[in-house]
């Protein structure tokens, strides 16, 4: 039946291979700690995390997450380590229930709708993406060390409540060691003191 399309097996072998890398690069959802994920104003309770799942699941329409009281839906997300998020595909119904809007906060865990008045990370205005295939990039040098990463989505295309099907985070984890970051600390609060003494040493020769 393929053939009869004019679809040479190589040809589907190679669609094949990039669905697979371009799957593979939308693995954050991995490592997520699923335990401690949160969703606020989910109409069904667990709703939210259904919807970080496989690249190749997107489409499922059966999983998806609803918001409850009004259009504000807000995540957060844990990571088993620490992230290098370098994209976020956001995917929804192609009417209202989109959400229009996305505010991304680094490691500020179990925040409230309250602390969603502080200044975001990074805000993006979201254009209506039934297929999931609209990919946000992020600016990197702000989320190179995310381990816990709030979205916020204030606002849709006017609906009363919010729909999301899939959110897909893109991006690099790293094992989090414990004994590591004690080292980066270390080496991180001997610069000042090293510029410390270059600024006192002029002063010394002035005193002599």
């Amino acid at each position: 039946a393929a053939m009869a399309h004019g679809h040479g097996p190589g040809r589907c072998r190679c669609c094949g291979e990039e669905a697979a890398e371009r799957g593979a690069a939308w693995g954050l959802y991995l490592r997520i700690d699923r335990q401690r994920l949160q969703c606020l104003n989910e109409r069904r309770e667990g709703s939210g995390a259904t919807v970080f799942r496989p690249w190749e699941e997107r489409g499922d329409r059966s999983q998806f997450v609803e918001s409850d009281d009004d259009e504000e839906l807000l995540f957060n997300i844990p990571f088993t380590g620490s992230v290098k998020l370098k994209g976020v595909i956001v995917m929804g119904e192609d009417d209202g229930t989109h959400p229009a809007e996305m505010r991304l906060f680094r490691n500020i865990p179990h925040m409230s709708f309250d602390d969603t008045a502080k200044e975001p990370e990074q805000t993006f205005s979201l254009s209506r993406d039934p297929l999931g295939e609209l990919e946000y990039p992020t600016k990197i040098a702000r989320f190179s060390n995310v381990y816990h990463l709030s979205m916020h989505f204030p606002k849709n295309f006017g609906a009363e409540t919010t729909k999301i099907f899939y959110i897909g985070l893109k991006g690099e984890w790293t094992e989090a060691h414990r004994h590591e970051v004690t080292i980066c600390n270390y080496e991180a609060s001997a610069n000042p003191a090293d510029h410390k003494l270059e600024q006192i040493t002029p002063q010394t020769h002035f005193i002599s």
